[in-house]
């Protein structure tokens, strides 16, 4: 199972706060950030936080009261969840996948012309 399918969407929200704000972070931290965007209670928070340390991309540190760490960072994430959903939903094909934006209508022509300059000026790489 890769790092992607690890983290369920509620648990990626304390990893993008802490991401965002790219230092260690306390609970305390942590639960005030989310009082402003969220109806997530402390009990919730904590079992988010536990069960991100448990899966093993957050690492916690005793400094008087316990600071959390990304032990993965957004890159790794994003790279991850990208090519699970190639997996899943193209058989891990790129160009399938550009393929159904642009049928699909997703893709300006602007978009378009952008991706042929940067394939050019890539040397004429394949997707």
């Amino acid at each position: 199972m890769n790092t992607a399918e690890r983290i369920s969407n509620a648990e990626l929200e304390i990893m993008k706060l802490l991401w965002r704000e790219n230092r260690p972070m306390s609970f305390t931290e942590i639960r005030v950030a989310f009082q402003q965007t969220s109806r997530w209670d402390k009990s919730t928070i904590v079992t988010l936080i536990r069960r991100l340390a448990d899966k093993g991309v957050l690492t916690a540190e005793k400094r008087g009261v316990l600071y959390y760490t990304p032990n993965i960072s957004e890159a790794e994430y994003v790279r991850a969840a990208e090519q699970q959903m190639l997996d899943k939903l193209y058989g891990g094909s790129a160009k399938r996948f550009v393929t159904a934006l642009v049928t699909g209508g997703k893709l300006s022509e602007a978009d378009i012309d952008e991706l042929k300059a940067y394939f050019k000026m890539e040397g004429g790489n394949d997707a």
